[in-house]
């Protein structure tokens, strides 16, 4: 089946379709010279934008027909770029051809921090068949989008990001061989107006340069830690919030660096450090008339709960351990579960109970949940699928919510603690028919491979924690 934007773009190269609005905008912003360099990008597995810089008369002249081609090892290589083996869908055996990068146009941005610059978010498509790649984290989040628009679900969701402004750029970082870096700030700045000042230079840049992208910012405030900040951007249907996480990550970087800041929204950058969150607010909506469903007074559920809404969340606690690679898909994921640390341990919910995984917020229309386990580093298209195919998946099987647990949730027991480590993450994954369901057994060998490989890798390598403990007393 070939996906709307393969046949949009067919069409276009026929004949028979008008072109999307966005497509008419950018050649009106090529034209007049506003626009010189379009940038198509595609997110690949570890949820970074990959691409090509595309000057404008030459896209103009054939990419804007065609998509831009890119080398399938895109969505299977590890976080240095290498070639691991295990994926079948790309290795030497294949010869390492290219695929298409297909812009979708309802992402096209202006990026007000490039001078004369736009970016297009793609679809990444087999030029021979115009199907889609099924391991694509982009794809893999439609399809979920696509089971819940078949149930007569919209799911809605914002995104909030926390992250560390540094005193060292990162080309310092690495003069310095990745030494623990310095924050900018030295006490914990968490509402502080006054400590969030002293980096607001920088904050106003990404308030105002994303809202001008359409990555609309709502709020920036100071988090619990030196040198933290968190994010809220607005929320929306679920893929378009997806959008908007990996290029606001991605713009913020950019941003940073340009300016002569460091920033980052590694999950753990230290142990004595507070952790850094990537909180998702979701909610279930009527796709008939775009009404929300999370909230029935006759339901006589806490709180207000729809029956519905109930099943979701009932869903995404029943696979928080088994989806946790897609979730915390790092070594580096799971040193921010710790206990007393603002990040969740503990799989329960609450009302308002910021030590839950789980947290209902908001009355009537607005009724919510916030789910509290991903972290910064979270790449927000495989995220969002696995969460949202967790929830579709208590909806199908129609799964009970727990008790409501209320109190010290780091202290709960008798309760599913998301894992310690990445190789507990890959157990469960390995044995859950749960995941299979959602995503199809090609999507979890390949994720499952990445995980594995990741794991491999920071086994093999010394550490500097392995020196200081052991070269002078073992």
């Amino acid at each position: 089946m070939t996906t709307l934007e393969a046949q949009s773009d067919h069409a276009n190269r026929s004949g028979h379709a008008a072109k999307h609005p966005r497509q008419q905008e950018l050649e009106a912003m090529i034209g007049d010279g506003r626009v010189d360099t379009l940038i198509v990008a595609l997110t690949d597995m570890q949820g970074r934008l990959m691409g090509k810089r595309v000057q404008a008369e030459a896209f103009m002249k054939g990419v804007i027909d065609h998509g831009a081609h890119f080398c399938t090892y895109l969505l299977g290589t590890d976080m240095e770029m290498n070639t691991p083996e295990g994926f079948r869908l790309m290795n030497w055996e294949t010869g390492y051809g290219d695929w298409i990068a297909a812009p979708v146009w309802d992402t096209l941005r202006v990026l007000p921090w490039l001078e004369k610059t736009a970016l297009v978010l793609s679809d990444t498509i087999d030029e021979e068949t115009h199907e889609e790649i099924p391991v694509s984290p982009r794809t893999i989040l439609k399809r979920q989008v696509a089971r819940a628009a078949a149930m007569g679900y919209a799911v809605k969701a914002g995104s909030e990001f926390e992250y560390y402004v540094l005193k060292d750029s990162w080309d310092d970082l690495n003069g310095k061989g990745w030494t623990v870096p310095e924050r900018f700030g030295y006490y914990n700045e968490d509402y502080h107006l006054l400590q969030a000042t002293k980096a607001e230079p920088l904050h106003r840049l990404l308030r105002n340069h994303m809202t001008a992208a359409r990555i609309p910012v709502e709020f920036s405030k100071g988090e619990a830690a030196p040198g933290q900040h968190e994010v809220n951007i607005r929320y929306d249907h679920v893929l378009e919030s997806a959008d908007r996480s990996v290029l606001f990550k991605h713009g913020a970087k950019e941003i940073a660096y340009l300016n002569g800041w460091g920033l980052t929204f590694m999950a753990k950058p230290d142990h004595t450090w507070t952790g850094s969150s990537g909180h998702l607010h979701m909610s279930l909506w009527d796709m008939s008339d775009d009404r929300p469903l999370a909230s029935d007074a006759d339901t006589g559920l806490p709180y207000g709960l729809s029956k519905v809404m109930s099943h979701f969340i009932a869903g995404m606690m029943a696979l928080s351990r088994e989806l946790a690679v897609f979730v915390a898909p790092n070594i580096n994921s799971y040193k921010r579960y710790a206990s007393l640390s603002w990040a969740p341990v503990n799989v329960v919910w609450g009302r308002d109970n910021r030590t839950t995984g789980f947290r209902l917020v908001g009355h009537g229309p607005s009724l919510h949940v916030e789910n509290r386990f991903p972290g910064g580093d979270m790449n927000a298209y495989l995220t969002y699928a696995a969460v949202v195919g967790a929830g579709l998946y208590g909806i199908e099987h129609e799964l009970l919510l727990a008790p409501e647990f209320k109190g010290n949730g780091y202290v709960a027991t008798g309760v599913p603690r998301m894992p310690r480590a990445l190789y507990e993450a890959i157990r469960e994954l390995e044995s859950s028919r749960a995941a299979v369901e959602i995503f199809g057994q090609d999507v979890v060998d390949h994720y499952l491979n990445a995980a594995r490989v990741e794991q491999e890798t920071y086994d093999s390598v010394v550490h500097p924690w392995d020196r200081e403990r052991y070269l002078e007393r073992s």
